[in-house]
């Protein structure tokens, strides 16, 4: 259900989550080297993610990508819209413009549920929350 661009920008912004704050301060071939996102890849991610201030950056000497406290706080359906738009979590699986409740393709009810779960649990999850995770050791991010 998620691009690799997704899944790219969650994982640059879980590793600011661990790795920087407004004191130290990450530059983006740290990132690439440590995260494998390749590294012009991961320039055209970092790029809307700050101009939305899903991360926080200073340019010049010292300067790089961080997490500030209002970063940390966004929710994880933010990156996600930011990088893939509103429709990739609504939209048909196969791709059907037809295809909706009332007119569902055959692996709508398959899915139907648990996608809308998932889009809830984006939602109410904040960035924050998965840092959290990830240092309490209740998951792992192998960076």
């Amino acid at each position: 259900m998620l691009s690799n661009s997704s899944k790219y920008a969650l994982k640059a912004v879980l590793y600011l989550g661990i790795n920087s704050s407004e004191e130290k301060k990450v530059l983006s071939k740290e990132i690439s080297d440590r995260t494998n996102i390749p590294k012009a890849y991961l320039s055209k991610i970092l790029q809307p993610l700050s101009r939305h201030h899903i991360v926080s950056s200073v340019r010049g000497p010292g300067g790089g990508f961080y997490l500030s406290k209002e970063n940390r706080a966004v929710p994880l359906i933010d990156i996600i819209h930011i990088i893939d738009g509103d429709h990739r979590l609504t939209s048909c699986l196969l791709s059907l413009k037809e295809c909706n409740a009332e007119h569902p393709c055959p692996l709508h009810d398959l899915v139907g549920d648990t996608k809308v779960r998932f889009v809830k649990n984006l939602e109410g999850t904040t960035v924050e929350d998965l840092v959290a995770d990830i240092e309490a050791g209740r998951s792992f991010l192998p960076l």
